[in-house]
């Protein structure tokens, strides 16, 4: 573990440094960042600008599941994409090979290889506007744990649905729309889950798992939910991790090195 540290460290210290030699591109992020959050801002404000409301959210609640939807999206920035399309680059030049020769896992080198800082922006809205709007409505310490361990779950079921599109590039090779796939299953989760059909809402919670990502972590934060959900992202999250690990060595499988 202690080597896995030091070099989650190195990967990250590389990365951040490489990065900030383009310090223009953190306020370029920043602005794209804000106007993507006024964007979100404005079409809620739809809904709920003409007395309609989301059936059991009103404006602040359903303001936190834009916080945690904002959020997410920083994690993907920061975290998921600049990995994902490396995954399917390292692939199609042939140097996945060196990634397998290092007697570290390969799954770890390709999900932390690279942090990308542009990402900072939307994590920083996305907590501003959980606390500010969580604030109004007297909450108490516990539900901001529980909420804490829902939104890290949800991190690892969004971490697990891109770590297995990004391990199919090993037979579709170019498959660098791939991140759209992940932008859209975020898109989902910007409202709560009771803003959809009740067909939607059954396959985004029991086919595509969107509804732990956002609404499950926002409930959990006001009290909204019972425990048994708790468990069952749990449960979900595992499953997922398990899968894309195990998944990602039976793609090795078929992978054919630069050499052969």
């Amino acid at each position: 573990m202690k080597t896995y540290l030091q070099v989650l460290r190195l990967f990250w210290t590389t990365a951040v440094t490489a990065e900030l030699e383009y310090r223009l591109n953190f306020i370029i992020a920043m602005i794209s960042s804000f106007a993507n959050l006024i964007g979100s801002l404005f079409s809620l404000f739809l809904f709920y600008g003409t007395g309609y409301t989301f059936r059991g959210w009103t404006w602040d609640e359903a303001m936190i599941v834009v916080g945690m939807f904002t959020l997410l999206q920083g994690v993907s920035a920061t975290f998921l994409v600049p990995n994902l399309n490396r995954i399917v680059e390292q692939v199609e030049n042939g140097t996945l090979d060196f990634v397998l020769l290092k007697p570290i896992s390969s799954q770890f080198w390709l999900s932390c290889r690279i942090l990308s800082p542009w990402g900072f922006s939307d994590l920083f809205f996305g907590v501003i506007i959980i606390f500010y709007f969580s604030s109004k409505l007297s909450l108490h310490l516990g539900d901001y744990v529980l909420s804490c361990i829902t939104t890290i779950l949800g991190i690892i079921i969004l971490y697990s649905i891109w770590f297995i599109l990004g391990a199919t590039s090993v037979w579709f090779v170019k498959i660098y729309n791939v991140t759209e796939v992940l932008r859209g299953l975020l898109e989902a989760g910007r409202y709560p889950m009771s803003a959809y059909p009740t067909v939607y809402r059954f396959f985004f919670t029991f086919i595509i798992p969107v509804a732990f990502l956002t609404t499950v972590p926002a409930e959990v934060l006001l009290g909204k939910i019972e425990a048994l959900w708790i468990l069952g992202a749990t449960l979900i999250a595992l499953s997922f991790l398990f899968i894309s690990h195990y998944f990602w060595q039976f793609s090795l499988r078929f992978y054919t090195s630069a050499s052969s």
